[in-house]
């Protein structure tokens, strides 16, 4: 099913004789634009049409989710011609160049294998499936579609993560041996996603995946225990220790239950201990605190930030990232699907090893 909204009359098109630097500059960049169609319009979903509508190389043009009232609501908020609940009708519009898949994660397999059967480009949010089966399947879909496949995990574009993978490339700390980190949110944020997902999977997957990345090496074994604070679907608190095969050991910590008045959305933290050096991130120390007549908080200045109306930070490097790849033609490589897969199966051993109370060997 398609619906039409806001549609426009075509243009009539007159002949251009501006032939000045500016002009054919424009028409460049003109050229250049992709039409993407995002499927999932939930909060996150919602941030994507966000940060497309400000990329001069995407144009938003199409959205789908199965809800009709919220399809009419970001169809008309972002001004997007064309609207669905199915998928396959987005999938069928030659138009459309790249699909961003953003529906919740144990739904992440069907609309991506189809998109990249049709030939479509793939932009996935992370994580990339809820079983290391389908994220195979994915996998295998992807090396027969004529489209790229990028899983989105934002942090490898966060300026201070990235800042970290080029000391530790260079030798600055030697090998890694330990890493923690700590990745907490207040229950105002998790009461409505606990039923979705759970911490270990839903937040840890951010950091087992930058551990892998840092390290080069591979996750032999995870033990973890997990807390349930609040009668809610999946458990608010997860702990994991992982073990490398390169020896180094981690600690992954992922508490969604910090006080409803904790001051920041997200406690956001990662210690690297290598052989002759180490590294610190603290992203979440209070770069900009807003104090109001009601409390302090920390808003982000990371990862999805309003700058001059435009939604910036580390969401927009990674779309303006892949669809740099997609227009010249070449495989993301500062993320691939295998190491994205890395990390689902880590964190999904970290959760059968809570539920065992055993250690997991991968």
């Amino acid at each position: 099913m398609v619906t039409k909204l806001n549609h426009q009359p075509s243009a009539v098109i007159l002949p251009n004789c501006d032939t000045s630097p500016k002009t054919k500059r424009l028409e460049a960049m003109a050229m250049r634009q992709l039409n993407v169609g995002v499927i999932g319009l939930g909060w996150f979903g919602e941030k994507h049409c966000e940060v497309l509508a400000g990329l001069p190389e995407a144009n938003l043009a199409a959205v789908c989710t199965r809800t009709p009232e919220r399809l009419a609501e970001v169809s008309a908020a972002f001004n997007v011609p064309k609207a669905y609940t199915d998928y396959r009708g987005m999938l069928a519009d030659p138009d459309i160049d790249v699909i961003s898949v953003v529906t919740m994660w144990d739904q992440h397999v069907d609309p991506t294998i189809a998109a990249l059967e049709a030939g479509k480009h793939v932009f996935l949010e992370k994580p990339m499936a809820s079983t290391v089966a389908d994220c195979d399947r994915i996998i295998a879909a992807a090396r027969h579609s004529k489209g790229s496949l990028m899983v989105g995990h934002v942090c490898r574009f966060n300026p201070r993560y990235a800042a970290a993978k080029q000391e530790i490339d260079a030798g600055r700390i030697g090998k890694i041996v330990a890493i923690y980190a700590r990745r907490n949110l207040p229950t105002w944020i998790t009461a409505s996603v606990l039923d979705k997902i759970g911490p270990i999977i839903g937040d840890g997957v951010h950091d087992t995946d930058l551990m892998l990345w840092y390290t080069g090496a591979k996750i032999i074994s995870a033990y973890a225990q997990t807390t349930r604070v609040r009668d809610l679907k999946y458990p608010d608190i997860g702990m994991t220790m992982y073990r490398f095969d390169s020896g180094a050991i981690a600690i992954n910590e992922n508490n969604w239950a910090l006080p409803e008045r904790s001051p920041m959305q997200i406690d956001e933290r990662m210690e690297i201990v290598g052989t002759t050096g180490s590294i610190s991130i603290h992203d979440t120390t209070p770069n900009y605190l807003v104090v109001d007549n009601k409390q302090s908080h920390y808003t982000d200045t990371t990862y999805w930030p309003l700058i001059h109306g435009v939604r910036s930070g580390a969401l927009r490097e990674e779309w303006a990232y892949f669809l740099r790849c997609v227009t010249e033609g070449r495989q993301p490589d500062v993320i691939r699907p295998e190491e994205s897969r890395a990390a689902v199966a880590a964190c999904l051993a970290a959760e059968q090893s809570a539920a065992t109370n055993q250690v997991v060997f991968l």
